[in-house]
């Protein structure tokens, strides 16, 4: 696939996250409970993943391949995005939803920066250059700068 879709693919990720925690946001005020929220989101994104993946996934599993998985990556994954997405539902009513996100991306950059300088969670290595570093510092800077009052 051609580098610039898998871009525009990517930024339109971004767009339905932030989009999505929004709207979820306004669930969890509406119910006066962001992680009843989370559960709600997470129940409808299951129905929509299962239609997909109904639609769209040819060749499944064998029972070999299922069983070589280890079991952490079964409900780490699952937990984390819980924990995210919560924390999302219950920050985005008290700080507004682009001072969140810009937050949020800060912490992503940061992680994604260490993690994939150093491999961690067995993905491609991605030295942190003294580019990539200048970039990072702009983006921070950019986050800080953003969000002062």
């Amino acid at each position: 696939m051609n580098k610039a879709i898998i871009f525009i693919l990517a930024f339109t990720g971004g767009v339905a996250l932030a989009a999505q925690s929004g709207l979820n946001s306004q669930l969890g005020v509406g119910l006066k409970n962001p992680l009843l929220a989370s559960v709600i989101a997470f129940l409808s994104s299951t129905l929509f993943a299962i239609v997909f993946v109904f639609v769209l996934v040819k060749d499944f599993p064998t029972i070999t391949q299922i069983k070589g998985i280890p079991i952490y990556l079964w409900f780490t994954g699952g937990f984390l995005s819980m924990v995210g997405i919560g924390l999302y539902l219950y920050t985005i009513p008290k700080l507004g939803i682009s001072t969140m996100i810009s937050i949020g991306l800060c912490g992503q950059l940061i992680f994604s920066a260490i993690a994939g300088h150093f491999g961690w969670l067995n993905l491609p290595m991605e030295p942190l250059t003294i580019k990539k570093g200048i970039g990072i510092l702009a983006m921070i800077s950019g986050i800080i700068i953003t969000n002062l009052k």
